[in-house]
């Protein structure tokens, strides 16, 4: 199921992933380890959780990250999410923002995800 398929503003996002530098890389490295993961959630046709990046964690985020008319952060490519330490099993998608609070970040996937086979 693609992003558009799930509802997902594409728009939102950069034109291509965006990878990080190595520099930039490091500057996220000490805040890692405080990235809080909620429990799982769901409806009848997708699974949710949401992703708590610690507060200072988005100063370090590089500006083109962000959504300056939002004052958030944009929806991000699975590769963007994963380069800043986000860890999740395979089809999970950013979906949004929760704008009071934009370090919290919604990803949703298809209820019973099943990976690609190679």
């Amino acid at each position: 199921m693609t992003p558009e398929e799930m509802g997902i503003d594409t728009s939102r996002r950069n034109p291509s992933p965006r990878p990080l530098s190595d520099n930039e890389r490091a500057r996220l490295e000490e805040y890692i380890d405080s990235i809080h993961y909620s429990t799982r959630y769901s409806d009848n046709d997708y699974e949710y959780r949401h992703v708590q990046l610690p507060k200072a964690m988005l100063k370090a985020i590089p500006s083109d990250y962000h959504d300056k008319s939002k004052g958030t952060l944009k929806l991000l490519w699975e590769e963007e999410w994963r380069a800043m330490g986000i860890t999740q099993s395979l089809g999970w998608e950013h979906y949004e923002v929760h704008e009071p609070e934009p370090h919290i970040l919604l990803f949703k996937r298809p209820l019973n995800y099943q990976p690609p086979q190679c």
